[in-house]
């Protein structure tokens, strides 16, 4: 049975070779393949060849397996092309293939070109993720002075920009008068004094010429015109808002602003948004005709007021603020001083060095000094912050806490190691913006040690030349403002105002310029760890700090604009 079977399922004998090739080359064409001779098969190379078709030629068996393998091979384009049938069509199949395949490639590089072209043209925007920002990579190696220029062309200032034509109402028609103290500092003063405009377009009224209020730190009697430019201020926002000089002749009741309830708005919600005002400002304002704010600190939303608001309030602070033509000139001379102190041309560093008496009592950290030192401090923080001091002991747990997170000022010998890991070399030209440095040139003499170059505007300047600013403490530091806003890297200790301030103009200035902001939290744990060695030290700052230097930054919620002025009033380019 076996024997049957073997000889069944086989053609072994000779006859039966015979009558297999003879039916294989008498077979009429395969539909399929089509002639049993047509070469047009892309497998053709591998199975037509002259030593195969003469072997096959010779050993009819062979021949057999060949066909059969040919339907095989047949049935699969068969398939593969949607039922084509015939030579011709097994060719015009393979043609739509290739024209898809074409296709494709076209469409894949059309896409890829223009996500390139996108990614090219779009704008370069640090994103945060969490407390770490991430920043796009740019091909330019990196400097000391610069930020990257291929990351600092893509947005543009654009406060100036209005919207439609001047809205402004005649004076007898607006909604009435506002008046405001501007309060604290010089650069607290200069947020107020932009607030108080955008207030006044939101109510349609008209803005009197802020008060700068004496502060109880400063004790500074400077008027508005002792320090800005009023004509400018005035004439530059006058398609936006009516600004007069003064209280109307005809309000007699002068002394009722800001000592009368009835002439003054209280309890104004920090932060408020425009419809608050809107609320409970206007309708008082119509009824007295002049009212006061107070008080009138971060009493102005963000991202609760029209947009165009924001933009007038950069349009009030890089546009229609200007000091006076004196003080700008001291300043262009401070810095040109600067720039030529070794005979050449020199990019130089401000450097705002916040560790005055004041601040380091208020900020209840714990600082390098004596133990008599440390006792002083104690009573003078006692003194000054009965209730925050209670009885010190849990000052020692509150100041270790307060430097991990990073909110104690920098001493100078912190920032001498800083700017060294950096790169910055011993030859760098420092301008230090500050007040008195809390112990003196004891606790300055690291940082003199590192960074000799280092000089404070009394020491560029003749006492003369000072002489008409000393009247002012808000000149003094007006001129620090602006030498920090024109030099080629800036860079901050602590928060406040005045480095807010300085890092958003920098900002709008287009970016290019350097503006440090030192990770303080990543300082402590680094200069904390007496393991650390200093490659491992200088790798890390230079690292993290790659990020902090001005670049174009996303704004989110409750962020305010004056450090980053990016949305409102940037634009694309």
């Amino acid at each position: 049975m076996n024997n049957r079977t073997s000889s069944a399922s086989t053609p072994s004998t000779p006859s039966a070779l015979k009558r297999a090739a003879a039916a294989a080359t008498s077979a009429p064409d395969d539909p399929l393949i089509g002639s049993s001779s047509s070469s047009s098969s892309p497998f053709s190379p591998f199975l037509d060849d002259d030593e195969g078709r003469d072997r096959h030629t010779r050993d009819p068996y062979h021949l057999l397996v060949l066909q059969r393998f040919k339907r095989s091979l047949s049935n699969v384009k068969y398939q593969f092309l949607g039922g084509s049938g015939g030579g011709d069509g097994g060719y015009f199949g393979y043609s739509k293939i290739a024209v898809l395949v074409v296709v494709f490639i076209v469409i894949g590089l059309i896409v890829s070109i223009s996500s390139i072209i996108s990614r090219l043209n779009s704008p370069y925007l640090c994103k945060k993720d969490g407390i770490t920002l991430h920043c796009p990579k740019v091909n330019e190696k990196s400097s000391l002075w610069e930020n990257p220029y291929s990351a600092t062309t893509s947005w543009k200032a654009c406060a100036e920009r209005r919207e439609g034509i001047s809205d402004v109402a005649p004076e007898n028609e607006t909604n009435g008068y506002i008046f405001i103290h501007a309060e604290g500092g010089l650069n607290q003063q200069r947020i107020a004094i932009c607030n108080a405009v955008a207030v006044a377009k939101i109510l349609n009224a008209t803005l009197i010429l802020p008060v700068l209020k004496q502060d109880q730190i400063w004790k500074d009697q400077t008027k508005f015109e002792d320090i800005f430019d009023v004509d400018h201020f005035i004439d530059y926002l006058k398609d936006d808002v009516r600004i007069v000089r003064d209280i109307p002749d005809w309000f007699t009741d002068k002394t009722e602003l800001f000592s009368s309830i009835r002439r003054t708005v209280k309890n104004i919600p920090k932060y408020a948004p425009a419809q608050w005002y809107l609320d409970n400002v206007l309708p008082r304002v119509k009824e007295k005709k002049i009212m006061s704010l107070k008080p009138f600190v971060d009493r102005l939303g963000y991202d609760n007021v029209p947009t165009e608001i924001n933009r007038l309030r950069c349009r009030v602070n890089y546009h229609a603020l200007k000091f006076l033509p004196e003080i700008e000139e001291m300043s262009d001379r401070l810095v040109s001083r600067m720039r030529n102190r070794t005979g050449s041309s020199n990019p130089f560093m401000a450097l705002h060095l916040r560790f005055e008496k004041g601040m380091v009592g208020l900020s209840f950290c714990d600082f390098v000094g004596t133990r008599s030192e440390k006792a002083l401090m104690a009573l003078y923080r006692q003194k000054e912050w009965p209730r925050r001091f209670k009885d010190g002991s849990h000052l020692w747990p509150l100041a270790l806490q307060k430097r991990k997170e990073g909110r104690c000022p920098l001493e100078p010998s912190e920032v001498a190691v800083t700017l060294r890991g950096m790169g910055y070399p011993k030859e760098t030209q420092i301008y230090v913006a500050s007040g008195q440095v809390y112990g003196g040139q004891n606790r300055m003499a690291p940082l003199r040690n590192m960074f000799p170059n280092l000089v404070t505007k009394e020491e560029l300047t003749t006492k003369e030349e000072l002489d008409g600013f000393k009247k002012h403490v808000t000149s003094l530091a007006a001129l620090d403002f602006l030498v920090c806003l024109k030099s080629n890297v800036f860079v901050m200790t602590h928060g406040g105002n005045f480095a807010k301030l300085i890092i958003g103009h920098r900002r709008y200035m287009g970016h290019r310029q350097k503006s440090i902001k030192p990770d303080k939290g990543l300082l402590s744990k680094s200069l904390g760890d007496p393991y650390m060695g200093w490659a491992t030290f200088v790798e890390d700052v230079v690292v993290t700090h790659q990020t902090r230097t001005g670049l174009p930054e996303e704004t989110f919620p409750n962020y305010d604009i004056w450090e980053n002025p990016l949305t409102p009033c940037m634009c694309r380019t």
